[in-house]
């Protein structure tokens, strides 16, 4: 199935700011100008829409708008805040690192879909609208990352529950007094302070993988009781469309 990079949405940006740029010359030239634009939005939108059918998910029309906002300022993310507590290796690479997170407002929204990567997709596009435009100031907010889903295994610990929270940083500037999301599914949440163990696996999220580096990371990490076993978080740093994303599990220590 057809697959997009993050340096494929880059240049598609790129292109549609170099067929914007130029002086004004006439009516003939805004027209063509115009056209390119409409042209280069189908263009982008059918490269998503490739990507969630991947995901078992159908893309929205009025997807396109937000896509062209989030293309056009890919470069930009700002990281959530966080400081390091420790580092661990193994032959000579980082096995896992200690992290808390300062309290902080959370942009949040829950799905239960059959799929992990249904539920993540879909609630991903509800957060884009709200991050493009429908929000209270009526604006775009900024990117920030990582993009969280919190996720809960079932007792028997062999399967995901249905139900994944996906929530989204509210950039520093918006942090004090939060932009109001237009969708009522949305919900800005004060999340308190964050003490987790981290570690990176790439590659496609979905149950299977999830499962997988959740037991990989409990044979590195050993037995003990100071993280929750029942809930972890999986933390996206890029665009989904990546096969060999960056992400990380985290694991969640229980508050002392």
């Amino acid at each position: 199935m057809a697959r997009i990079t993050l340096e494929d949405l880059d240049g598609l940006g790129e292109e549609a700011a170099a067929a914007g740029g130029g002086e004004d010359g006439g009516g003939g030239e805004e027209e063509e100008e115009g056209e390119e634009e409409e042209e280069e939005r189908g263009r982008l939108f059918a490269h998503w829409e490739a990507v969630a059918s991947t995901h078992r998910v159908s893309l929205p029309r009025d997807m396109a708008g937000p896509i062209v906002q989030m293309t056009r300022h890919s470069q930009a993310r700002e990281p959530v805040p966080y400081v390091s507590l420790s580092q661990r290796e193994k032959c000579e690479e980082a096995a896992y690192e200690e992290r808390w997170y300062p309290a902080g407002k959370w942009a949040c929204v829950t799905k239960g879909e059959p799929m992990y990567e249904q539920s993540i997709s879909m609630s991903f596009m509800k957060l884009m609208r709200y991050i493009c435009k429908e929000n209270s100031v009526g604006c775009y907010l900024g990117m920030t990352v990582p993009v969280l889903n919190e996720i809960h295994l079932t007792k028997e610990g062999t399967e995901l529950e249905r139900e994944v929270v996906t929530a989204y940083y509210l950039p520093g500037e918006f942090q004090q007094n939060p932009p109001v999301p237009m969708d009522p599914e949305i919900h800005i949440t004060e999340r308190a302070p964050l003490w987790v163990i981290t570690r990176v696996f790439y590659g496609m999220t979905t149950e299977e993988t999830i499962l997988r580096e959740i037991s990989l990371f409990w044979e590195l990490l050993g037995s003990t009781d100071t993280v929750l076993r029942e809930t972890y978080i999986v933390a996206a740093y890029e665009n989904p469309s990546i096969p060999q994303r960056r992400n990380e599990i985290w694991f969640i220590c229980r508050a002392e």
